[in-house]
């Protein structure tokens, strides 16, 4: 485990302690509140509407473990799912506002795609 990691855990346990954070069930990804426009942040605006999807295969950067944050619009479900390492799925639900927030520990492209529409929504070029 990185030096990294064992301080998110050590952060998370505390947060948790304190009753600032939910719990995840094992082996799931959640919602993570974030504050809107983090300048660390590499952020990701997604609209879902009317059987269109908005962005298709944008190209980002990222850094490894930099936070990506995605904002989602949806008029229905999906599921996003990042396919990098560590790979991660968020439910989509048909609301404005999602927040979901990972970070890639290893560089490379990562997907970022919409199971149900079958759209690759942005590819990260991941630099170490």
């Amino acid at each position: 485990m990185t030096l990294r990691r064992r301080a998110a855990t050590v952060l998370l346990g505390c947060l948790l302690t304190a009753g600032c954070a939910a719990a995840d069930p094992v082996g799931t990804e959640s919602k993570t509140a974030t504050a809107p426009g983090d300048p660390a942040s590499v952020v990701v605006e997604v609209r879902l509407a009317a059987g269109s999807v908005s962005p298709v295969d944008e190209r980002r950067e990222a850094k490894v473990g930099q936070p990506v944050e995605i904002v989602v619009d949806s008029d229905t479900t999906d599921e996003l799912h990042v396919h990098g390492t560590p790979e991660h799925t968020f439910p989509i639900v048909a609301a404005t506002g999602q927040r979901f927030r990972f970070t890639v520990d290893v560089p490379g492209r990562v997907e970022l795609e919409l199971h149900r529409a079958h759209r690759t929504v942005v590819t990260l070029l991941v630099r170490g």
